[in-house]
């Protein structure tokens, strides 16, 4: 892979905010370039075993999680965590016959369960971590829920990497872009504590009957013009380096996603850059992760190749996003009465709130769990936990292990 040299890097703190980086070319020829990074396919390779990828899924087309699943590389082991309905015309039955049958042509390592499973409240509760938990000690709605979830499957199956990737993508060429760009992230790493983040170079979308590849989003504007203001005011000097700030395709090292506070429902993605300017920038209260804030926190920005065509989910998302995003801002420990006002102002002007917003619902570091111990309690109790390893047969290699009807595939 053929990518963009970072020629600047914002540092605040011990976080390190790399300028973005554009995909060149997907497959390069291992030249030597002074403008470019040559990463070779073998090393990209060698990340991939080391990645999980988790999609979070919510009443998706069942032809477009197929797709995902099929774009997604066959050395990542893959986890879906699910949260369609079930009453009616159970989509999450659906889900898993289509993940069963696609395991079974592939072989590829497989991991799914709902999010509203009783016995995942269960294993939390019973590994110390009910922070995501309702009063029916059930895991809430929320995709940085189900994200968590993901996150310690990941965990337990002693992955290094974490990555995700959503369930609505048209384009499942772009996908495994995401995935490979994810890798190429970590092989020019320099810490152990590292996230990438994706910019889509285009999100096309239907004007007067045409494709109109439109290079920004409504929230994703707002969002990276908050997220640059608030570094600004802290360190003196303008600066537009965050252009990632609603990336919901991004990924992270596990080490780095131990000691991650993580904010529910729309402004996970954007509370990533808040907690780590919070917690590591210039102005942090106190040092609660010394190995990190000498190694550093690398953060980078690539911008794909492919563009990204996804289901649209209405106005209504489009507002409880930028909503989620504003709140995170304003509720920065770093946040001073001009960005307050300037958030303020845009929330009433655009959502037509004139009020302060309500703080955004945290939840602490996984770290401290213990991964192996969670994935146990779901293990012949859970009734939608499903593994699907490599070497699994279609009938001779089935064990008791709780699914939707009773029995999960699993390998010997």
């Amino acid at each position: 892979m053929l990518i963009d040299i970072s020629r600047r890097t914002e540092i605040f703190g011990s976080v390190k905010i790399h300028e973005l980086q554009r995909i060149l070319k997907l497959d390069s020829g291992g030249f030597e370039n002074p403008r470019a990074k040559d990463i070779p396919f073998n090393a990209i390779k060698d990340v991939l075993r080391r990645l999980a990828i988790i999609i979070p899924v919510k009443d998706e087309k069942i032809h477009l999680l197929d797709g995902v699943l099929r774009a997604i590389p066959f050395d990542c082991s893959v986890i879906v965590v699910s949260n369609s309905r079930r009453e009616n015309h159970d989509i999450y039955k659906m889900e898993q016959d289509m993940i069963t049958n696609f395991h079974e042509l592939t072989q590829q390592e497989i991991l799914s369960i709902h999010q509203k499973d009783p016995e995942l409240g269960v294993a939390f509760y019973d590994v110390g971590y009910d922070f995501l938990l309702d009063r029916d000690d059930l895991v809430r709605d929320g995709k940085s829920e189900g994200m968590i979830i993901g996150m310690l499957l990941a965990k337990s199956l002693g992955k290094d990497f974490i990555g995700f990737a959503d369930a609505d993508n048209y384009i499942p060429g772009s996908v495994r872009e995401y995935v490979m760009d994810y890798a190429a992230g970590f092989f020019m790493s320099e810490s152990p504590y590292s996230m990438v983040r994706l910019h889509w170079r285009y999100k096309p979308k239907v004007v007067e009957d045409r494709l109109y590849f439109k290079k920004w989003g409504r929230v994703s504007e707002t969002t990276n013009k908050f997220l640059n203001l608030l570094l600004s005011t802290n360190t003196g000097f303008e600066t537009g380096v965050v252009v990632t700030g609603n990336a919901g395709e991004h990924a992270m090292t596990t080490k780095l996603a131990d000691i991650m506070s993580y904010s529910t429902g729309f402004s996970i993605e954007p509370y990533h850059f808040v907690y780590l300017f919070d917690a590591f920038g210039l102005k942090a209260e106190k040092i609660a992760y010394p190995d990190a804030t000498s190694a550093g926190i690398e953060i980078f920005q690539i911008e794909t190749l492919n563009p990204h065509l996804h289901e649209e989910k209405g106005e209504e998302h489009i507002k409880n996003m930028l909503l989620g995003s504003l709140c995170t801002v304003y509720n920065s420990k770093l946040c001073n009465d001009y960005v307050r006002s300037k958030v303020l102002e845009e929330l009433g002007n655009i959502l037509d709130l004139w009020e302060k917003p309500k703080k955004n619902i945290l939840m602490p570091p996984i770290g401290g769990i213990d991964a192996s111990k969670f994935r146990k309690l779901l293990e012949g109790k859970s009734e939608t936990y499903m593994c699907l390893k490599q070497g699994t047969t279609n009938e001779g290699e089935r064990e008791e292990e709780g699914r939707i009807r009773g029995e999960s595939i699993q390998s010997v």
